[in-house]
């Protein structure tokens, strides 16, 4: 079902994508000064019952997540910086925000050129050659991508009122961060705030594997999906130390820049 190197792979296209068809230096310092303020600067006053407080954002702004591109390419939907709580998402936005990530124009670029890397190798040789070969490879992709990504962050978070959105700690040394984010995949979040088991992510990556089983070739084994759903969980949680990380290295660039 997953490719174990698929977010290394996600990675280095979007490092690709950055240094070759990213804006000029200049355009790009405009934009991160606009979309990420200086955290030294004094946010606006707000009502002590706000949520948001001392946050610099309002309440709608934390209940519809921003997407900053992890290196301006690859979408970072469901991410929340800067803020202890914010106001619980409704299931309409549960499932827009998963809509966003899974169909962006990045995800659809990358998961053709893994299947195109698929189909050179000749993975799964029952799938055969050509067009046809090509296009079963994408759409099997396609499907584990979109079924994962559903389960995980819009059904389950639906139906067990858990908080999809991933909360940088933003704060501390390198490994207490690191062991937060990495943490993630067990530790949520509810809709009220509360600490609660991951149970969204484990579910929701354990029956997107089985469901795998329905399209996949052989073999169709409940160890084979249980391997599935333990890959792609220890990749989701690589994922969220991109995402705990990514506001750091985005600083180093508007540094760098600034410097030069």
């Amino acid at each position: 079902m997953t490719n174990p190197n698929r977010t290394l792979r996600k990675c280095a296209i979007a490092i690709l994508f950055l240094y070759t068809f990213g804006r000029p230096a200049e355009l790009l310092a405009d934009e991160t000064q606009a979309s990420w303020p200086d955290s030294t600067q004094a946010a606006p006053t707000q009502p002590a019952n706000d949520p948001a407080a001392g946050t610099g954002q309002n309440p709608a702004e934390l209940a519809s997540p921003r997407n900053d591109r992890i290196f301006w390419s690859m979408p970072n939907y469901l991410t929340v910086e800067n803020s202890a709580s914010a106001p619980p998402l409704t299931t309409g936005e549960k499932f827009k925000a998963v809509a966003q990530g899974t169909f962006d124009p990045f995800e659809v670029a990358f998961i053709g050129l893994e299947a195109s890397i698929n189909q050179a190798s000749n993975s799964d040789p029952t799938l055969g050659r050509g067009f046809t070969g090509y296009a079963k490879r994408y759409g099997m992709a396609y499907a584990d991508t979109s079924i994962a990504n559903f389960m995980t962050s819009a059904v389950m978070p639906t139906a067990l009122h858990q908080d999809p959105r991933y909360f940088t700690m933003g704060k501390g040394n390198f490994f207490r961060r690191a062991a937060y984010a990495a943490s993630r995949v067990l530790i949520t979040r509810s809709d009220s705030g509360r600490t609660e088991f991951n149970f969204s992510e484990i579910l929701g990556n354990s029956m997107a594997a089985g469901l795998a089983n329905a399209y996949h070739p052989a073999p169709r084994t409940i160890t084979n999906s249980i391997r599935i759903a333990g890959t792609q969980t220890s990749w989701d949680a690589f994922g969220f130390e991109l995402r705990e990380f990514w506001p750091d290295i985005h600083r180093l660039f508007q540094r760098h820049h600034h410097k030069t």
